[in-house]
């Protein structure tokens, strides 16, 4: 598969998505609209505990759709309240719709040089950071907490302007199981149908 048939794919399943979880996407779509109107960037950090697995996918999808749609200047970017690594089955899942992965720097925690070839979607990185990393944005931004833990636990985001649940089940769950790359496969696209919907609300 290439990435062009996976978003085609994404995008046609726009309609599995229930009323009442769109609903939920509300103060996303807004946060991104008011600075959209307003000609300012917008700055999305996707937190969950280890920044392993679900919001790595979110920054990746992040970062597509808002390039897909043509958002103006919206910058992705995830994170934890723990340092770990980009974990490997979820590395390995991107890799399969054809997101071309390379490890700049090895070690426990390699930072990962992610290519898409899809004319207007730049090359950018992915790697296990906490929150508030020097590589993310200072100020106004929107903390999406893609779990319930980190929602939970993590503490004040002095450089969140707004704090918004955007929760996902865990494919952790199903590792070391027959169902491991399905249930990966399976957060990916949902992640990824989700966040493309709340880009094509945006009005440019």
């Amino acid at each position: 598969m290439n990435l062009a048939t996976y978003i085609e794919k994404v995008t046609n399943n726009f309609g599995s998505i229930s009323e009442e979880r769109k609903e939920t996407f509300t103060p996303i779509i807004n946060f991104i609209q008011e600075r959209v109107n307003a000609q300012k960037e917008v700055h999305l950090n996707y937190i969950c505990t280890h920044n392993s697995r679900r919001s790595q996918f979110s920054q990746i999808w992040g970062h597509i759709g808002s390039h897909y749609y043509q958002v103006p200047n919206v910058y992705s970017y995830s994170g934890g309240v723990e340092v770990t690594a980009f974990n490997e089955r979820a590395v390995n899942t991107i890799k399969e719709i054809g997101i071309s992965v390379s490890a700049e720097e090895n070690g426990t925690n390699p930072i990962y040089i992610l290519d898409f070839g899809y004319e207007g979607i730049p090359s950018t990185k992915a790697f296990s950071k906490l929150f508030d990393d020097e590589s993310t944005a200072s100020s106004d931004v929107g903390a999406l907490m893609t779990c319930n833990h980190a929602d939970e636990n993590c503490p004040f985001i002095p450089t969140a302007s707004a704090r918004i649940p955007f929760r996902f089940e865990d494919p952790k769950a199903f590792d070391n199981t027959p169902q491991e790359a399905e249930k990966y496969a399976e957060r990916s696209f949902q992640i990824a149908t989700e966040i493309f919907y709340i880009f094509s609300q945006i009005k440019k």
